[in-house]
């Protein structure tokens, strides 16, 4: 099983090039450039750099949100423009689990954190059960005390990661009442690798989608949409 993995649902862009036992190749910055002008040229180099054409992959990974919205629609167009040329069939894997998957073999409640503005983040809850990956709580969009609320009534220690952390990490180290930490650096951030191995078990569990069907998962309005919604109300607002 070949697969290619592309991520670009936060500040980082990644994308791998996996087997069913191996890495073969990894490309990830997180440097201030937008995804528009890194995605591509990095497929480029990893097919120069591995020599392994695009064609020869069995299906393509992609991190299907929640996220940016620029960044999850620039990551959606490539895919689907990949999988309806080359024919291939998607895989769709939720943001927060990919970002999760960094962390393989912990026994800790993991949560990862991606920054959604207005004090609140894109989170889910996941652990490991020997080598078995475990989905507590889905992807959702919740107020930053939500989430840590419901860890503390979990009772289990907790590992943050993601972009949210060094947003959060004041609030929650003043209101976490269970033994938590938070990820390094090299585990803190979405890379296509961990993408790639998580989807590998979805792929074999027959969760497949064609290019068409694909569909980025915002989970929330985008701030263009609640504006036009707020100045909706206050047009039908009694004068």
């Amino acid at each position: 099983m070949l697969l290619l993995a592309v991520e670009s649902s936060g500040l980082v862009a990644s994308v791998a090039l996996t087997t069913e036992d191996k890495l073969i190749g990894e490309y990830t910055t997180n440097f201030k450039k937008t995804h528009s002008q890194t995605l591509l040229p990095m497929l480029d180099e990893i097919v120069r750099m591995t020599g392994i054409p695009l064609e020869s992959v069995d299906a393509i990974v992609i991190s299907g949100g929640p996220g940016s919205f620029t960044g999850l629609r620039i990551g959606a167009a490539t895919a689907k423009g990949l999988g309806l040329a080359l024919n291939k069939p998607l895989v769709n894997v939720p943001t927060v689990d990919a970002l999760a998957y960094n962390l393989y073999g912990t026994d800790k409640i993991i949560c990862p954190i991606m920054d959604a503005r207005r004090r609140q983040v894109y989170t889910g809850l996941y652990t490991f059960e020997g080598d078995k990956f475990r989905v507590l709580c889905r992807e959702k969009a919740v107020g930053i005390d939500d989430i840590v609320q419901e860890i503390n009534t979990m009772g289990r220690p907790v590992i943050f990661l993601g972009d949210g952390v060094p947003v959060h990490q004041a609030f929650i180290e003043e209101h976490i009442q269970v033994e938590c930490s938070f990820a390094p650096p090299h585990l803190n951030a979405q890379r296509a690798g961990a993408l790639a191995a998580l989807g590998k078990i979805y792929f074999e569990e027959g969760r497949l989608e064609t290019a068409d069907e694909h569909v980025p998962e915002y989970l929330r309005l985008s701030q263009a949409e609640r504006e036009l919604l707020e100045r909706q109300k206050e047009e039908k607002a009694p004068c």
